[in-house]
């Protein structure tokens, strides 16, 4: 059996791993009677960490929320793993936040693992051509954090133009993409899927409920799909010689969108910042294919494919 100074910090690290925990399940992990358990939470109490019962059927412990963060216990994989992302790539719109956490992490770790991290220096990573807009880390805190517990909330969103709205939602999944964060949720009143750019989205004031069913969704290609074009410099309709199935197993909702023209051939909706991106992107498809715009595209190709003609002559 463990000591008792060791047991609570095992304790510890098992209510910092997961939501709720009966107590039948903290005894039979630490191999001690449900009295003992009782016994140690009273200690973490008493040494100021916030451990909550809970009730209902499946009640039991929580670890809430204090006035200071107690220590946050990790083994060496889970550390090295955090210094990992907060080096080689930084929270979008909270680069410095994550820098400040970067240099608190790697005081305090030791030295069997610090060289572990110093090797990630020689790791290089490709810049962003422009930085995302600054996040509030509060706010994805919150958004996060009801996406986890499936509390429906509220908010004052304001779209690209500026129009305010309020909006009450099934909040499902945070995604990054594109240098922004989003809220991928069931909007409530529209009865449809939306994404919110979380840098126009107002604070979520408490109290947050009811809680709702999560539904099966792929919120990052929903997120891919619908922002990516309108990124898009150029779009362009390429009619594809070849099976709409057989197109679509080679892109992904960031490249575009396949319609099905017949059983042999369709047209492919995809776009890029260049036309030369662009060519590349449907050259690597490996089809035979008819360009008609934008004009720029079709100039290209014309280039691209004398260009190619004068490379094979005899």
């Amino acid at each position: 059996m463990l000591e008792t100074s060791a047991r609570l910090l095992r304790l510890l690290a098992l209510l910092q791993s997961r939501r709720d925990w009966q107590g039948g399940e903290l005894a039979e992990e630490l191999q001690i009677s449900q009295r003992t358990v009782r016994r140690d939470i009273d200690r973490l109490r008493e040494l100021g960490y916030p451990v909550n019962a809970t009730t209902g059927t499946f009640g039991g412990y929580r670890l809430g929320a204090g006035a200071e963060l107690p220590p946050l216990l990790l083994d060496d994989n889970e550390a090295v793993a955090v210094a990992a992302a907060l080096r080689t790539n930084a929270v979008t719109g909270l680069e410095e936040v994550s820098l400040r956490a970067l240099l608190k992490l790697e005081q305090v770790l030791p030295s069997r693992l610090r060289h572990r991290v110093s090797a990630l220096q020689h790791v290089e990573s490709v810049p962003r051509d422009s930085a995302g807009p600054a996040l509030d880390p509060e706010l994805l805190s919150t958004l996060a954090a009801v996406c986890r517990d499936s509390d429906t909330i509220r908010f004052d969103y304001h779209s690209h133009d500026g129009t305010p709205s309020r909006r009450r939602v099934e909040p499902h999944r945070l995604v990054n993409w594109g240098r922004r964060w989003y809220l991928v949720a069931w909007d409530c009143d529209r009865a449809d899927w939306r994404s919110f750019r979380v840098d126009r989205i107002a604070q979520p004031q408490p109290p947050f409920g009811p809680r709702f069913t999560p539904r099966d969704f792929d919120a990052t290609t929903y997120v891919a799909s619908s922002t990516s074009s309108a990124a898009w410099r150029f779009t362009a309709r390429v009619l594809v010689h070849a099976p709409a199935d057989a197109v679509a197993t080679r892109i992904t909702a960031a490249v575009g969108t396949v319609e099905a023209v017949d059983d042999t051939s369709c047209v492919l909706v995809t776009g890029a910042d260049s036309v030369e991106m662009l060519a590349v992107w449907i050259g690597m498809l490996g089809f035979d294919f008819e360009v008609t715009s934008p004009p720029e595209l079709v100039a290209h190709v014309r280039t691209l494919a004398a260009r190619y003609a004068r490379a094979v002559q005899d």
